[in-house]
């Protein structure tokens, strides 16, 4: 709603006339003209029509609330962006605007939010947080090539499409995704085939039309470069069962390990021990003996 509630403020005669027009009637001050929501304008038209005193600070101050009531909090546009409306929800469009970062200053009450077409390379945690209505994200042709694991932190509820395509995404943590119930599109990226993109695939709401363009660029075996993940999935690969032969091998190599090195200090204790066992026998040998050491007392007596 617009401010013109202001003229519903009851202004005290000094204060009603910087704001008169021609009609007579109060006009409201430049820059109001912000739209709200429902439960904003109705909490702004309670506040206004508050009896202001005729005391002159009294009034100062009640005149200074009914304006702030005015300010649109909260709801500025990025300067690099435009803001909208779309089915009667806001919508922040900053495509092509040669952005290398997410911008702050998005409005909290974004519901669509177009980010498509610049020089991103990067979406860091919590980088949406602060927009819990928001339903569709585009993302899409950027130079993305990092994804934080808390990156949608604070919109997976709520959020219905993210478009992540046409970016150079090579892998992403499968906790950045998994969380979320919007419906992904991942094409025209340089994945790297491995468990977490498998997992993406089996778990998450990939977009069907654009399931068939997320494709190899680099893999664990070269007959998988250049294939649709899909296909290669369909062929009976599973990269999570190849990650965990290896863990496996990794794991029998560390015991291996740890069981050599036990062998060679058992060894090494039973060796140094012989040898000071030996050492000590050698000594008590060269030790005259007590039957000697009698026949040689008796001799000299």
């Amino acid at each position: 709603m617009p401010c013109h509630i202001l003229s519903t403020c009851r202004f005290p005669p000094a204060m009603r006339e910087p704001w008169q027009g021609h009609s007579g009637a109060a006009l409201p001050p430049r820059g109001c003209g912000s739209r709200r929501g429902a439960a904003g304008s109705h909490a702004e038209l309670a506040g206004c029509k508050m009896s202001l005193s005729t005391t002159p600070a009294a009034g100062v101050a009640q005149a200074f609330f009914c304006l702030l009531l005015c300010v649109p909090w909260g709801s500025s546009c990025p300067p690099s962006c435009q803001c909208t409306e779309r089915a009667g929800a806001k919508a922040v469009l900053c495509s092509s605007r040669h952005l290398e970062e997410i911008p702050k200053d998005i409005p909290r009450d974004a519901v669509f939010l177009k980010l498509d077409a610049n020089s991103i390379t990067r979406i860091p945690s919590n980088a949406f947080r602060h927009l819990s209505h928001l339903e569709e994200l585009d993302l899409s042709r950027n130079a993305i090539e990092k994804i934080d694991r808390a990156a949608f932190k604070g919109v997976a509820a709520g959020l219905r499409t993210l478009d992540l395509s046409s970016n150079r995404i090579r892998s992403i943590p499968k906790e950045a995704l998994l969380a979320l119930n919007a419906k992904l599109r991942l094409a025209n990226n340089p994945w790297h085939c491995e468990c977490a993109l498998q997992e993406v695939l089996w778990e998450a709401r990939l977009d069907p039309d654009s399931v068939q363009d997320i494709t190899c660029h680099t893999a664990p075996r070269q007959e998988y470069v250049g294939k649709p993940l899909l296909q290669v999935l369909d062929a009976g690969v599973n990269f999570c069962s190849v990650r965990q032969r290896t863990t496996d091998v990794a794991m029998f190599i560390t015991m291996f390990g740890w069981f050599a090195m036990v062998i060679v200090y058992v060894i090494c204790y039973v060796r140094h021990n012989r040898d000071d066992t030996c050492k000590h026998v050698d000594y008590l040998k060269s030790l005259p003996s007590p039957q000697g050491h009698a026949e040689t007392t008796s001799t000299a007596l």
